[in-house]
């Protein structure tokens, strides 16, 4: 996931700050961590995350088994502090720890084993959706990431990603890729909003 063919990090531009992208696009666990933190705070906020957490403990990546043994409190501090990660930095602090433990368990800290070797979308949606704080909404969008800009792309990916996987489409931050297309899928989630809420009174 880290690299493309010509061995270079990926040019990811979700968090529209080159040292985050350049973070996401290397490691798997700052991919998933900025994942998990996409929950009621801009997108660019969640996935800047993964790179602040990375300096504020003193390093250039995030490690597993470095998040999973790390005291509780002094984390959560570590989200806490100004500027805060998230807007809920406690709670999200909780999940990530609970995410890194879950991988430490289960994948021996390798947040790129979730998908190295799912044979097809659909067991790899089960896979995600089986990680700490991934729904099946958030399992599918970031199927759909991992599809559509880093290649990871077993049989059956996108049928398994739903809506999320649809060629061309701008429904979620699997399709950003600069700062248009961050302002289309923007344009989208309100839009999708908008007639949620309508639905809801006509009904």
């Amino acid at each position: 996931m880290s690299t493309s063919d010509n061995g270079k990090a990926r040019g990811i531009r979700i968090a529209q700050d080159p040292a985050a992208d350049e973070l996401l696009g290397r490691s798997p666990l700052a991919a998933l961590v900025g994942m998990l933190l996409d929950q009621q705070v801009p997108m660019e906020w969640a996935f800047t995350g993964p790179f602040t957490l990375a300096r504020r403990m003193g390093a250039d990546d995030l490690d597993a088994r470095a998040i999973a043994a790390y005291d509780p409190d002094a984390f959560t501090a570590l989200f806490t502090d100004k500027p805060a990660l998230h807007r809920y930095p406690g709670s999200m602090a909780k999940r990530v720890q609970q995410l890194c433990r879950y991988l430490v368990d289960t994948y021996d800290g390798r947040a790129e084993a979730v998908w190295t070797d799912a044979a097809t979308g659909r067991e790899l949606l089960e896979r995600l959706h089986a990680l700490p704080g991934f729904g099946v909404q958030k399992a599918q969008i970031f199927l759909a990431l991992l599809g559509k800009q880093f290649e990871v792309r077993p049989e059956g990916w996108r049928e398994a990603a739903g809506p999320y996987g649809e060629d061309g489409s701008h429904r979620s931050v699997a399709d950003i890729t600069g700062p248009a297309s961050l302002a289309e899928v923007r344009a989208s989630k309100q839009r999708a909003k908008a007639a949620a809420r309508a639905a809801s009174r006509s009904g």
